[in-house]
């Protein structure tokens, strides 16, 4: 039994069965970085290098993990990850990208806005590609006319994690290098919800208001948050008039089209009136182009062939496409070996092998495959026919299009010849009847299933 053995002897015998499930490999590459630090009072404290080991431990092994350690113990007991302590000075380039940036810029105001925008963010640090390309030049076409009624006001959209945050920061400090005397102000949508909420309790709507209708350029990021808030959405479209009418910049980010957003008809056509511009998934050039700028900027060693098998494995997403070059780097730095083509296929299975099922699948195999399973032909499913029969199915096949594949919600609402709203709205019913019927849940899975060998096949 554990209680009768020290730290070393459980951690021995631990790993002992773990290798014994897993392989050595795994063990080699995952567990054996760990440390059992303590198993006091039912608790099993494990340490691990830093949050990708955490993440992966957590998501891959933990219940090998607890397996191994039920069997060397009777009593209950729970497991506790803590991470291994940091000097003040990173050892290596992929701790400092763990932490959180520190730029060397002069102090600001405490209160003052400006000091909300991530200085990193810049147009010279954006790669441009197809996806983005008008985007970009939008972008730059704002801060050279700033608040002309041609470019304002500006809202670029897309998926999330495909660069619309840094486009818009990449505005804001342009705008400050040319004039640093402008007032310019970023904020979160939720942020301008929270603020507005916290005026009313207050009692403070005018400082609210002077605070945003004073400045010379408004950048909001993810606009949807202020949607379906009655109070807080006509406060911004006074703003926005206000901002608008002293011909003063206004740029937005958004999920969605302002037409798909279900704000009030005059804030949507207010949105319209300027420049709308989509960034869609980058291309594979785009992709390696993304990898190569972060390898050299931070020095990393790492291969072109390695950045060429990451960019094939992650499409959707490029937050998660460089979130994968840095755990790989991280792991080879840990373990003092270089990274290769192998090495990247076991630290990143779990993340490209679900790109791989995901870009594998089209919404053309979801319709055929929900066709067949619910007796309706191609034609009904494509039609306008809103009895349940028809409208059943078609929800159905509209979830699994948001499940299964990497498409964004209007690229598919596309597909359906619908706009994003549908989508929504069938993504949540079929949620909701997942949860709530436990006899729907085999029928999904069946689908699901059926979807996979028709892509396979």
């Amino acid at each position: 039994m554990a209680e009768n053995l020290n730290i070393n002897e459980i951690w021995a015998n631990l790993l002992k069965k773990l290798e014994a499930q897993l392989g050595p490999d795994i063990c080699d590459m995952w567990l054996k970085p760990m440390k059992l630090i303590a198993f006091d009072e039912g608790i099993v404290k494990m340490e691990l290098p830093n949050e990708v080991w955490l993440k992966t431990v957590k998501d891959r092994y933990e219940g090998n993990l607890i397996r191994a350690m039920a069997e060397l113990t009777t009593a209950p007991f729970a497991i506790e990850y803590t991470l291994a302590a940091r000097a003040e000075e990173p050892k290596n380039p992929v701790e400092a990208l763990l932490q959180t940036p520190q730029p060397k810029t002069a102090a600001q105001p405490k209160n003052s806005p400006l000091n909300k925008l991530n200085p990193y963010y810049t147009f010279e640090g954006f790669i441009e590609g197809p996806s983005n390309r008008f985007a970009y030049k939008a972008s730059e076409a704002v801060v050279k006319k700033l608040g002309e009624r041609t470019n304002n006001p500006f809202v670029i959209f897309s998926s999330p994690g495909l660069g619309k945050t840094h486009l818009l920061h990449a505005i804001g400090n342009q705008i400050l290098k040319d004039d640093p005397s402008a007032k310019i102000l970023y904020m979160s949508g939720e942020g301008f919800v929270s603020e507005y909420v916290e005026s009313l309790q207050k009692k403070t709507p005018d400082a609210f208001r002077k605070k945003y209708r004073s400045l010379d350029c408004l950048l909001i990021d993810d606009i949807q948050f202020v949607v379906g808030k009655e109070g807080c959405e006509q406060e911004f479209f006074y703003t926005f008039n206000s901002l608008f009418d002293n011909k003063k910049q206004i740029v937005l980010t958004s999920d969605r089209t302002p037409n798909q957003l279900a704000l009030s008809e005059r804030l949507s056509s207010r949105l319209l009136s300027g420049i709308v511009a989509e960034i869609k998934k980058p291309d594979l050039e785009t992709r390696i182009a993304i990898l190569r700028q972060k390898r050299d900027s931070n020095n990393f060693d790492i291969a072109d062939d390695v950045l060429a098998f990451i960019a094939e494995g992650v499409q959707a997403s490029i937050r998660e496409l460089e979130g994968c070059l840095f755990r790989l780097t991280s792991y080879c730095s840990i373990h003092g070996i270089t990274a290769t083509v192998s090495t990247a296929k076991e630290v990143l299975a779990d993340i490209i092998n679900i790109e791989q099922e995901r870009t594998a699948v089209n919404i053309s195999q979801i319709k055929k495959t929900v066709c067949r399973h619910f007796k309706v032909s191609m034609e009904d499913l494509n039609s306008k026919k809103k009895n349940n029969a028809i409208a059943w199915p078609r929800q159905v096949a509209m979830y699994l299009a948001t499940e299964m594949t990497s498409l964004s919600l209007p690229e598919i609402g596309r597909e359906f010849s619908r706009d994003h709203s549908t989508i929504v709205h069938a993504r949540e019913k079929i949620k909701e009847e997942i949860e709530q019927n436990p006899f729907f849940t085999p029928v999904i899975n069946q689908i699901i299933t059926e979807v996979k060998a028709v892509g396979n096949s």
